[in-house]
């Protein structure tokens, strides 16, 4: 059984008592503050642009990435950074057009938004939609994860583990916003560290491995000995295009997820709505920034995993109990190999990354529970006071949910894509909504309802549309990866709402937001900054096409 050191506890108590007692400060410092419900749920003025572009990415960032991601880097190799390569040009567009319209608004929640630009039915039906995805797959899937590598690297049980980790999120999360925007910076920093010392070992047993004269020299020596694993686009003669599917990537379904993930998601887009606009984008564009390096932390060392498995390495802890290869055993593989110390730093950062991830999206439960759902239906003349608590309850009850499902996710093969698929299961719709209801001001609430009602069928029914058309008509095709029934369903949805639209005697003009000559306009230096990573992405795909 891996155990941790002294050391090793040390450094994780450090940790541990650096992210509570700096949580414990920021709360106290206007506790007063506490019951409104700007300051609980969004942090109203208080966080910096540095904290806001930490806070996304530590929300962001969880054991999907460090633990699942690492396990397809393993599989899948260096495409599966498309999802982060990607998310880094998704963000700069978020920043340039979707900000300003929520914050000249003064939208506060997603829900509230559909609210107030169709109806509330449709504002209902989508909160509904995202308390379930937020809950039974993003919550139990990073619980999941979690447990799992902890369990990996110090032998503490499972459930003990993922209570752990569930008590951790849920002390940082009862503080509100301000609490997690500023101990999402220390995550941040904690592990981003220890996530590259889990790197530099790897390319360090790579380099000695193979006879690379510095640690460094490991990259190049993937890349010598694992050439399958370093290309971006996949063709349909690949293993694993199901997963990501050739130019989709670049012009197709991912576009669809990476936009509606940072621009229409209240658990990312809470992080920037207390804040101004300027402040907001280069939070935004740091979190860009930060984005470039994570494949770095996450899906190197999965690669590096891959071929030292293949060499020899790590052949009874690549596996699970029945024998066959576990692709998310990968990440917890290294970190069990660093120095003594060192472990404890990569623990931290594995565990900074699990709580500060667990916390956001607990946060956007209890927001869009409280304002959305508690506010509207069961009590409209709720106090602020009153609001915040049954929004500190909400959290309670979704981990107790979270915890009670967690232990069945043990089957899954690779989690990571477990969570973008069953998350896209509702994205073409969302993005549809938001997209068509943002910047078309013709667009009506009655083609809003027909796009809200529809997007969970026709995913279920592209999802398995070859069975249908194999048992009714005997018409044998290959399944559709969830990228492009993403991106059908999301044109189907558009084309739908825009007909509708048109046809509709009630326009939708009266409720469309205000959007302002040279809301878009942005300065020198963002646009700057944007072109320089702009620039970096067509150099990566370019090299690594």
């Amino acid at each position: 059984m891996h155990v941790l050191h002294w050391a090793d506890y040390a450094v994780f108590l450090l940790y541990f008592l650096g992210v509570s007692g700096y949580g414990y400060w920021i709360y106290h410092r206007k506790k007063s503050a506490q019951a409104d419900t700007k300051d609980f749920f969004l942090a109203e003025g208080a966080l910096t642009w540095w904290a806001i572009g930490a806070s996304l990415i530590a929300s962001n960032i969880s054991a999907e990435q460090f633990i699942g991601m690492s396990g397809s880097g393993f599989a899948l190799g260096l495409a599966i950074s498309s999802y982060e390569w990607m998310s880094a040009a998704a963000l700069i567009i978020v920043a340039v057009f979707f900000i300003p319209v929520y914050l000249r608004n003064k939208i506060y929640t997603m829900p509230q938004f559909l609210s107030q630009r169709y109806n509330d039915t449709v504002s209902t039906i989508m909160a509904v939609f995202w308390l379930l995805l937020y809950v039974f797959v993003n919550l139990t899937s990073i619980l999941y994860l979690g447990a799992l590598a902890v369990e990996t690297i110090s032998g503490i049980p499972f459930l003990y583990s993922m209570v752990g980790m569930a008590l951790f999120a849920i002390f940082i999360t009862l503080g509100g916003m301000k609490v997690i925007g500023y101990t999402d910076v220390v995550q941040v920093v904690v592990l981003v560290l220890g996530g590259l010392v889990v790197t530099y070992l790897s390319l360090n047993l790579v380099s000695t491995e193979f006879g690379g004269q510095s640690t460094w020299d490991g990259l190049g020596l993937l890349h010598q000995q694992a050439d399958s694993h370093f290309h971006m686009i996949f063709t349909e003669k690949d293993k694993y295009y199901y997963e990501l599917p050739g130019l989709s990537i670049l012009i197709g379904g991912m576009w669809i997820n990476n936009l509606n993930y940072w621009g229409c998601n209240q658990y990312i887009v809470q992080r920037a709505l207390g804040a101004d606009l300027k402040t907001a984008r280069n939070g935004i564009l740091f979190a860009a920034f930060l984005k470039l390096l994570m494949p770095l932390i996450c899906v190197v060392p999965g690669i590096a995993t891959y071929v030292l498995y293949q060499h020899g390495y790590f052949q009874q802890e690549m596996l699970d109990a029945a024998g066959n290869v576990k692709p998310d055993h990968a990440y917890p593989t290294l970190m069990n190999l660093l120095p003594m110390g060192f472990k404890g730093l990569a623990f931290a950062a594995l565990t900074a990354a699990i709580v500060a991830s667990l916390a956001g999206k607990a946060n956007s439960i209890s927001t869009i529970f409280s304002l959305d759902i508690y506010r509207k239906f069961f009590d409209k003349n709720a106090s602020e006071r009153k609001t915040v608590r049954v929004g500190r309850l909400a959290v309670w009850v979704a981990f107790a949910i979270a915890l009670a499902i967690t232990p069945q996710l043990r089957r899954l093969e690779q989690a990571y894509q477990f969570v973008q698929e069953y998350s896209n299961y509702i994205t073409p719709g969302a993005f549809a909504l938001f997209a068509l209801g943002l910047f078309w001001r013709r667009t009506t609430s009655r083609a809003a309802m027909w796009a809200a009602f529809l997007t969970l069928p026709l995913s279920i029914l592209f999802k398995f549309m070859p069975e249908v058309l194999d048992a009714l008509l005997n018409v044998q095709i290959a399944p559709i990866p969830f990228l492009n029934r993403t991106m059908w369903v999301f044109g189907i949805l558009l084309v739908l709402m825009v007909v509708i639209s048109l046809t509709d005697s009630h326009r939708g003009e009266d409720k469309a937001p205000i959007v302002e000559p040279g809301m878009f306009r942005v300065g020198p230096a963002f646009v700057i900054l944007s072109i320089l990573i702009l620039g970096i992405l067509t150099a990566l795909y370019t090299a690594f096409w």
